[in-house]
Parts: C-alpha cells; sequence; structure tokens
C-alpha cells in the first residue's frame, strides 16, 4: 500500500480542517466523504483536488472497498460506536476527540483492534506539543523526585455558535439569534458533560507521568448554563483522581464561562518531592520551573512553547501549534509501515474512560468510581468483552 484510502466522516469545521492537511501530507488519498447533512458537502467538495464517492449513510461509507481506512470527525454522542463499527467492517480509525461517551464504546474499541490488528489512533494533539516532551524528560530523569500532584485544565470559552444548529443545512446558530430561527436545535455540546472534553487534559499529562488513573470523582455547578441559561451545560466540572503510581490529579474542564483569550485555556501543573513545572498563566508569562537542588529561590521562567523546534517544516502552520501534523504523521507511518507509537488504543481508551466516570461521578452525586484496567490479563483475555461493563 502506496497511500492510505481515506474516508472522511463528518464536514463540519475540523472535518474540513482534517480535509486540507490530508490532502497537503504524502500517503493520503482521499477516496470518499460522508455526513448526514447533505449542504455540508459543498464546502468539503469545494476544497477537494479530485472528485471522490459521497455518502450520506455511514454503513455505505463502510462498504466502499475503495476506503481503507476512516478519518472520524465527529462531535456527538454515538461517536466511540461508529469507530468500533468500522474496525468491525475491517477499515483503519483515526478519530476526533474524545473517543466515546461510553463505557461499552471503549470496550468496543478495544476489543475489536485486540481482534483485528487494525490501527485506531485518537487524534488528541496537545500530547505532541514541544514542552509535553520536555516535562516528560524532566520527569523521567528523576529530577522532580517523585511525582504527588498534577493539574490540568480546559476552560475554552467557545462563544455561542456551537450549541445550536439547522438541521437542515448544519449551520450554526448563536444563542443571541434564537428567536429568529425556530428551526434551529440543539447540537451534542449542548448537553454533553464538559467533564468528557479530558482527554486534551489527560493524555499529554497522563505521557508526561508515564502513568494511569485507576479511580476518579468529580463535582459539577449546576445546568444550564449560568453565563448563557440557553446552554444546558453546566459551566465547570472539575474531576478528582488517583493514578497507579500514587499520584492526585486535578482536572477542569468548561466551554461556556468567559476568559481572556483562546489560545491560554490550557494550563496544566505537574509538583514533585524535588520540584515543580507551570504552565504560562497568560499570553503575557512563560512557564515555569522550581527545582528543591538547584539553589532556586524561587521559580525560575523557561521559555517552553506548544510548538517543537525540532519539527519538520510540513508540520509548521498545521494547527494546534504545529501538533496537528503529528496526529496524521503518527497514523500514516503505522498504517503503511507499521509503525509502533506510543498513543496506542489502552493509551488512548485510559483518557476517555475516566472521562466518562467523572461525569458518571457526578451524576451519582460525587461517588469514587474504579477505572478498569483496559489490557489483557488473568481476567479477560483479548479480544473478549469483559464480563461485567
Amino acid at each position: 500500500m502506496e497511500n492510505i484510502r481515506i474516508g472522511l466522516v463528518g464536514l463540519g469545521h475540523r472535518g474540513l480542517h482534517w480535509l486540507k492537511l490530508l490532502q497537503r501530507m504524502d500517503g493520503y488519498e482521499i477516496t470518499a466523504i460522508c455526513d448526514p447533512i447533505g449542504p455540508l458537502h459543498g464546502p468539503a467538495k469545494a476544497l477537494l483536488e479530485s472528485p471522490v464517492a459521497e455518502y450520506m449513510n455511514y454503513e455505505d461509507m463502510l462498504a466502499d472497498r475503495n476506503v481503507d481506512a476512516i478519518a472520524l470527525c465527529v462531535r456527538c454522542p454515538e461517536q466511540g460506536a461508529l469507530a468500533a463499527m468500522a474496525l468491525e467492517a475491517g477499515k483503519h480509525v483515526n478519530s476526533e476527540v474524545p473517543a466515546a461517551h461510553t463505557m461499552e464504546d471503549c470496550w468496543r474499541i478495544v476489543t475489536q483492534v485486540e481482534r483485528t490488528g487494525l490501527v485506531y489512533h485518537l487524534g488528541e494533539q496537545a500530547r505532541y506539543w514541544g514542552f509535553v516532551d520536555a516535562w516528560r524528560n524532566l520527569v523521567a530523569s528523576g529530577r522532580l523526585g517523585r511525582i504527588t500532584f498534577c493539574e490540568g485544565q480546559y476552560i475554552g470559552y467557545y462563544g455561542t455558535r456551537q450549541f445550536f444548529r439547522d438541521p437542515a443545512t448544519g449551520t450554526p446558530c448563536p444563542v443571541e439569534e434564537l428567536k429568529d430561527h425556530p428551526e434551529a436545535e440543539p447540537t451534542w455540546l449542548h448537553t454533553m458533560p464538559p467533564i468528557h472534553y479530558l482527554p486534551h487534559e489527560l493524555s499529554p499529562m497522563l505521557k508526561v507521568l508515564d502513568d494511569r488513573v485507576i479511580q476518579v470523582t468529580a463535582m459539577s455547578t449546576g445546568s444550564p448554563s449560568y453565563s448563557h441559561p440557553e446552554i444546558g451545560q453546566p459551566d465547570i466540572q472539575v474531576a478528582l483522581m488517583k493514578t497507579e503510581k500514587d499520584a492526585i490529579l486535578r482536572m477542569a474542564t468548561g466551554f461556556t464561562q468567559k476568559v481572556p483569550n483562546r489560545r491560554g485555556h490550557h494550563w496544566y501543573q505537574v509538583m514533585g518531592t524535588a520540584g515543580c513545572l507551570e504552565w504560562k498563566r497568560s499570553e503575557k508569562g512563560k512557564p515555569m520551573l522550581w527545582l528543591a537542588d538547584a539553589q532556586m529561590h524561587d521559580m525560575a521562567e523557561v521559555d517552553w512553547r506548544f510548538e517543537r523546534t525540532d519539527a519538520p517544516a510540513e508540520a509548521r502552520q498545521s494547527g494546534h501549534g504545529d501538533a496537528d501534523y503529528y496526529v496524521h504523521a503518527t497514523f500514516r507511518e503505522a498504517v503503511l509501515r507499521g509503525t509502533p507509537f506510543d498513543f496506542n488504543v489502552y493509551k488512548a481508551i485510559e483518557t476517555a474512560a475516566p472521562a466518562i466516570l467523572a461525569a458518571e461521578s457526578i451524576a451519582q452525586g460525587s461517588t469514587p468510581l474504579a477505572v478498569p484496567e483496559f489490557r489483557p490479563g488473568k481476567g479477560r483475555a483479548a479480544g473478549e468483552m469483559p464480563v461485567e461493563l
């Protein structure tokens, strides 16, 4: 196979971004597009360099023998089920975050990869940022001592355009204009627990720590939103987690509360017995480092950035601090050349499952919940679903 013949599913904003990236990267051939909303096909076709098969029905695309892999750019409760269906149909999958919204779908993805040997990659780009590797190396070297505490938050103000849309055309409808658009319907984001989007924080921080979450509890502000009462989401949800290596993680998400800017909505902190790391608080500041054994009386600024100093030229301007390139380069190498990659299906699902269980903990009054081990072992053979979900 010289190129991955890929079918792109979901022709919204992110889908069009992926389409443009895939066309400019070697190793990809877009052979099909799919979205149940017909008018969204037009903008996608306008970007395509050659004609492709068009589908309104997902199952029809999965039956297309001219499609080797699925680029899944959807935001819906069935996201995990759609990925599992593609694997069951013999297609490799590169999926947008958060992978899945139910534990059953998490298990379906894992077991299908085990049964088929197909590639499943979660397109979580934050783990490819330059500072993430720098932090990981510091932790692995032991300079911070034993890690005891880690924080991550994704407080990103989405504005008011993504929570309602015209179901016939897919056109977003800002909440301020709802009275003039009685046809507008809520999108999945309208009621999706914000904590479900936690993989963007768990993925980079679990990479830094080389760890996994084993227990989670969570709390939430009420819904609807206090900032925009038309939106059914709570403004803030916070999860408290314990890891296998006995570190405590505090992770927060929210998309309806206003923040100073879009670039600064990710924030992280790592604390160990011999030092600590902290991402910058605003665009005016810089990330900081303190080492207990380095005669440092206070934290020092370090010029860590999203962009990597070792990025190839083709990564530049790919999006999200040049990290979007690595999402597709990693998938390409895995499918075409069988190149092993760190963010395998187990690690991917280990970022989605704690988020799903955090939402369940909130629904159960902040009850602590155990996160299952997804790797096969004494209690489960590879390819088998667990006895209890």
